[in-house]
């Protein structure tokens, strides 16, 4: 099954919205794969040949943890690697001059501006970034820095959305939002915040759409009662009956114990 490119996503740009999720496991994979999501986000802990098989044709992200590699070199080792069992193209949070020698290898890469989370001491933490014309600029500046390296597509996140979207006309990169709204390319975010799977905070961007958690309470109530169920039927000498048992002959039973005897 054929899947798009870096260069199908490009000749995208402006025509309509993509989908994106940033996901961990198999089984989201599959789900995005029948759902129809353009385009799949994994952190290098989570990926493997498995997340390829489960969704064979949707655009995959694998996500290089940052300050986990350090030189350009640890990031290109890191980057083919995950290429070599499925990803199309690497997230990159490092610094232009890194992404430009991953560029100089033929590597795909999504840089990311605004509220960055590893490098969020310097926006004074979970904060919205570009609120002032002169954050704006700076915000701007990151993304010219970034396609002059050569990056394909950037995340933008947490950007008031008139930026974000003057941003997004001025560069020939895909623009990712996460949180920075409907004026980009894509919209980004995470799949335990759609699914309802967690307890912590959600952000303000995010949209439940479904609860996993009441699902998940549910869901472990039930094997409870089953197992309940079990010990009571164990007990009551009701499991086994006879159609979980294996039959033998009575012929061939008899001739077993007269052995014995």
């Amino acid at each position: 099954m054929t899947r798009p490119t870096v260069a199908d996503l490009l000749a995208q740009k402006g025509t309509r919205q993509l989908t994106e999720l940033n996901l961990i496991t198999v089984e989201e994979a599959a789900a995005a794969e029948s759902a129809g999501i353009d385009i799949i986000c994994c952190r290098e802990d989570y990926w493997s040949p498995a997340f390829r098989a489960a969704a064979p044709s949707v655009f995959m992200v694998g996500a290089l943890v940052y300050g986990r590699h350090v030189t350009a070199a640890e990031y290109m080792r890191a980057a083919f690697n995950m290429m070599a069992i499925g990803a199309d193209a690497v997230y990159c949070a490092a610094s232009p001059s890194i992404i430009a020698e991953m560029r100089r290898e033929g590597i795909p890469v999504v840089g990311h501006v605004g509220m960055i989370p590893s490098q969020r001491t310097w926006t004074g933490g979970y904060k919205a970034v570009g609120k002032t014309a002169e954050s704006a600029r700076f915000v701007l500046g990151q993304v010219q820095a970034l396609e002059a390296a050569g990056a394909f597509a950037v995340e933008i996140e947490l950007v008031p959305t008139p930026v974000a979207a003057a941003i997004s006309k001025r560069t020939k990169m895909l623009v990712l939002s996460m949180g920075s709204g409907a004026g980009c390319d894509a919209q980004y975010l995470f799949s335990k915040d759609i699914l309802g799977a967690h307890t912590d905070h959600y952000p303000r961007h995010a949209k439940r759409y479904r609860d996993f958690v009441a699902e998940h309470a549910r869901l472990q109530a039930e094997r409870v009662a089953a197992y309940q169920d079990f010990i009571a039927d164990v007990r009551s000498g009701t499991y086994p009956a006879p159609e979980h048992e294996v039959r033998i002959p009575d012929a061939e039973l008899a001739a077993f114990l007269e052995g014995l005897e």
